[in-house]
């Protein structure tokens, strides 16, 4: 099952993107800003990243930008309500595949996963412990 990792200050929006992405075969992890997603990033390897822009500790902008520093990037959807052409911009320079503004289609929001993990493998399956 690939997982994907949703980062969004928001427990509403990470509990909706959970809920669209779980039925549809996703394992999603969450974390609530930039700093907890680094940590998870680096210890668990997501398939893919959607990401928000807008957070406190650390905003999505600049945990591109310390990932960046430290190849190689995950997979990065942007996930916000903003959508200044130069903010989608500097986030597709530092390394972002994509961007989606709030609030998503869920029909989308799959679609648009499924597309850009359908060359990523799948996670391994986590052996129980004996």
């Amino acid at each position: 099952m690939k997982q994907i990792l949703i980062i969004d200050d928001s427990e509403a929006v990470r509990r909706q993107v959970a809920q669209t992405l779980g039925p549809a075969g996703y394992d999603v992890v969450e974390a609530a800003d930039g700093m907890e997603g680094i940590s998870v990033i680096k210890s668990a390897g997501p398939a893919l990243v959607l990401c928000d822009l807008n957070m406190p500790r650390m905003g999505g902008m600049e945990m591109l930008a310390e990932l960046a520093r430290t190849p190689p990037l995950p997979l990065m959807v942007m996930l916000t309500t903003e959508a200044q052409p130069a903010l989608i911009r500097r986030a597709r320079e530092l390394g972002a595949v994509g961007w989606i503004v709030k609030p998503f289609k869920a029909d989308l929001l799959i679609a648009a996963v499924n597309k850009l993990t359908a060359g990523v493998a799948a996670a391994p399956a986590a052996s129980a412990a004996s």
